[in-house]
């Protein structure tokens, strides 16, 4: 009987207990890492871009992101790192915080972009990129994003045309000594501003002309055309810029 009493008993404990949810590991409530991280040569500098994750490595919600943390690995192109997966061959390239930007970093929602002056042609450069919660604790690592440094493409040459209702830009390049054309990215700011890293074109503009739309008059624009050209590698850069142009609106006669 008594065995039965305490069968009975531990039943009834078990049943009365609330249901807990899964444990997690300390080390599994950092920010997760990036995603989308890209590196594009841009004339004589690499282009970075990522965006910043919205979870933590358990895969639940995350808002308390504070910096970003950016690792780079220096090496003459074409030779193996030995260890792709080892972190010892890295260096720090940037560490910032989210609320104090500066102003070589660009940020869009989510979506941060830098550039990397400190390159040379005929090196390979590989990132890695971490997001900081409070006390400076590193998420996890982003994948390695890679680019070989080549000789900067010839830029193309813009010619900017004012009409009332659009500013038409009109551009053309020299055939790449290496590599396909593959098109253009158009680049605005305002007269007075720098140009923006994120070109306004999703895809590069497969023509040499392009219609900018949507304008404010009275307002002075200034703008920037770089080719984009696939290397026999499969990789894409970008070529140094074009020289820049003013457009405006023109008044209705």
């Amino acid at each position: 009987m008594r065995t039965l009493f305490g069968l009975l008993f531990f039943a009834i404990s078990i049943t009365a207990c609330g249901k807990k949810g899964p444990l997690f590991y300390p080390d599994m409530l950092v920010p997760a890492a990036p995603s989308a991280v890209t590196a594009l040569q841009s004339g004589k500098s690499i282009k970075l871009s990522f965006e910043l994750p919205s979870r933590d490595l358990a895969g639940r919600n995350f808002a308390g992101l504070t910096g970003v943390k950016i690792l780079k690995r220096d090496m003459p192109a074409g030779q193996n790192p030995g260890c792709s997966a080892c972190m010892d061959d890295y260096s720090l390239f940037r560490t910032f915080n989210l609320d104090l930007l500066q102003p070589d970093i660009q940020r869009y929602g989510r979506l941060l972009m830098l550039q990397d002056n400190d390159v040379l042609v005929g090196r390979s450069y590989t990132y890695r990129v971490s997001a900081l919660a409070k006390d400076n604790q590193a998420g996890g690592f982003s994948a390695p994003v890679s680019v070989v440094m080549v000789a900067p493409v010839v830029p193309p040459v813009l010619q900017v045309i004012s009409q009332p209702t659009e500013i038409l830009l009109e551009f053309a390049g020299l055939p790449p000594a290496e590599g396909v054309l593959v098109g253009y990215n158009v680049y605005r700011a305002l007269k007075g501003e720098n140009l923006p890293y994120q070109p306004l074109n999703r895809e590069p503009l497969a023509d040499n002309r392009y219609a900018d739309v949507g304008l404010e008059r009275r307002t002075s624009y200034v703008y920037g055309v770089r080719s984009v050209v696939r290397l026999s590698s499969g990789d894409r850069v970008e070529s140094s810029l074009s020289n820049e142009a003013v457009g405006r609106l023109k008044d209705d006669e």
